[in-house]
């Protein structure tokens, strides 16, 4: 396809491309050639499991030719249309993503570029609609790199690159069982108090923020990369009734937990809950395109009837993107994906419960449907992480090398190991990486009492 040979990709990336999320004197990529299913190959050949879906975001699989006819045929025909334009694939595709929000009730549709900038649509339609200012999110949260969307976020990311960030954002904690900021000495506490406990501390900060000054509180539904959290019973419920007495809009992040990750369209289904906007990517298009969107209320749209809505870029509902988008829900639709991560759900906490019991390293696994953790420490019964807070540590580094030499592509935050692999993983396929795993954590149990 290109005029490049094998053996010449990694000296002229390393020699032109500036990375992201990187320094770049210690940049060391994997020249990926070519993908297929759950996995992936290097200019080598060397085979790889991708247990992360790349970024998160290959819910279908790799290389499904339906999506890729899809994108073709798109192109063929017309491979772009101005944003104030309309195409068959923005009506189909806008009308799709409605009928599978949580009871088809966010019947409008704003299509982004990607995760970030529909964090940021959705919290400027908060804003406009309420014509308030203040967002609340969590700290435990992560919702993207531009200027709002990492003010929005709570964890590290955030903190080179303020103060230039967007104004407005309070942040509150996160129900995180595990390590409970009010529960240390009473661990045993019952789900329901627990819940409760985490909502009357939101409640406490929307009072002494006032309520009347707060547009929206924006959360991952399950958090992501920040530790696979997953709410208690009732918490959902708790804060979508706190959302409706203070007149607050609730949105629900969804850009990694929606389009089956956790065995449901989105994540917020498994509480029964109707956020008022829902904002999503990744598993929009199984990233075989670029696409984000934020799904909301009519009510939040009938807001600008009358007045214009700021905001958009040049790329804003690219024909091409949405052809892969509407691709996308078929196949999820038709192979059954969301119902077959629903069934892995208990094999892999099956997985990860067998490989905490056989490693004294292991704290603490935890899973909703293809969407895991496993939360390494030095000590169980001090919960020490095995890497300090924003950083790495030796085990850890080791852990992931083995992983890779091996063949296993997986990401590692702190001292987590993330398992989120293409929703399509068969049992096998699943052992196969956990067989990797269970060698990889000998070199973290070394420092486990």
């Amino acid at each position: 396809m290109f005029d490049l040979p094998d053996d010449e990709v990694l000296s002229l990336s390393k020699e032109h491309v500036f990375y992201t999320w990187s320094a770049q004197a210690k940049v060391d990529p994997i020249a990926v050639k070519r993908a297929g299913g759950v996995y992936f190959w290097d200019v080598d050949e060397k085979r790889y499991l991708d247990f992360n879906s790349m970024t998160m975001c290959v819910n279908i699989g790799h290389g499904d030719e339906r999506v890729i006819k899809a994108i073709q045929e798109q192109v063929a025909e017309l491979p772009y249309a101005a944003p104030g334009m309309t195409t068959r694939a923005r009506a189909l595709a806008s009308k799709m993503v409605a009928e599978i929000t949580p009871q088809q009730a966010l019947t409008k549709v704003l299509f982004t570029l990607g995760g970030a900038d529909a964090n940021e649509n959705a919290l400027k339609l908060a804003r406009g609609y309420t014509g308030r200012h203040k967002i609340l999110t969590r700290y435990r949260s992560y919702h993207g790199a531009t200027a709002g969307a990492m003010a929005a976020t709570g964890d590290p990311r955030r903190l080179v690159w303020e103060p230039n960030l967007m104004t407005g954002i309070v942040h509150f904690l996160d129900p995180y069982r595990y390590r409970s900021t009010f529960h240390r000495t009473n661990p045993d506490i019952s789900e329901e108090e627990f819940a409760q406990d985490y909502l009357n501390h939101l409640e406490e900060i929307i009072q002494y923020e006032g309520p009347q000054t707060i547009a929206a509180i924006l959360m991952e539904s399950v958090t992501g990369t920040n530790g696979i959290i997953i709410p208690p019973e009732g918490y959902m419920q708790g804060v979508r009734a706190l959302c409706d007495k203070y007149d607050i809009l609730m949105i629900a992040d969804e850009v990694m937990s929606g389009f089956g990750r956790t065995g449901k369209w989105f994540a917020v289904e498994h509480w029964d809950v109707v956020p008022d906007m829902i904002t999503m990517a990744k598993g929009l298009t199984s990233a075989y395109a670029p696409l984000g969107a934020v799904a909301m209320k009519p009510e939040i749209a009938a807001a600008f009837n009358e007045r214009a809505f700021e905001s958009g870029l040049t790329y804003t509902s690219h024909p091409v993107s949405l052809a892969a988008a509407i691709a996308n829900i078929n196949v999820l639709r038709q192979d059954r994906i969301v119902e077959h991560a629903a069934a892995m759900g208990p094999v892999l906490n099956r997985m990860l419960t067998d490989l905490g019991e056989a490693h004294p390293s292991v704290g603490e696994v935890r899973n909703i449907g293809l969407f895991g953790i496993i939360e390494l420490v030095r000590d169980r019964k001090t919960k020490e992480p095995l890497a300090p807070w924003n950083g790495s540590s030796p085990e850890m580094t080791a852990l992931k090398k083995y992983c890779l030499d091996h063949g296993l592509f997986l990401y590692t935050h702190w001292h987590t190991v993330l398992i989120i692999p293409p929703l399509i993983i068969t049992e096998e396929q699943l052992k196969e990486g956990f067989d990797v795993l269970n060698k990889a954590l000998e070199f973290t149990d070394t420092a486990a009492q």
